[in-house]
């Protein structure tokens, strides 16, 4: 499948960078890139529930990590 073996391909470090920069493309060949809204507006940020993070939940990690 490969035209080499996994073992020959890291002997050597730029074979082995080529093969990672391949691996790399492959995935966002796969999975892609997210789409931008129709009318120009970035995603918003939501939490885990799918709610949207505000102001405050940003205050509220800066002082916790702040008192960490």
């Amino acid at each position: 499948m490969l035209p080499m073996r996994f073992t020959t391909i890291f002997k050597n470090r730029w074979w082995a960078l080529l093969w990672a920069a391949g691996i790399v493309w492959f995935a966002l060949d796969v999975a892609g890139t997210p789409e931008q809204p129709a009318d120009g507006n970035a995603i918003a940020a939501t939490d885990a529930a799918g709610d949207p993070i505000g102001n405050q939940d940003v205050e509220n990690l800066a002082a916790i990590v702040a008192n960490m």
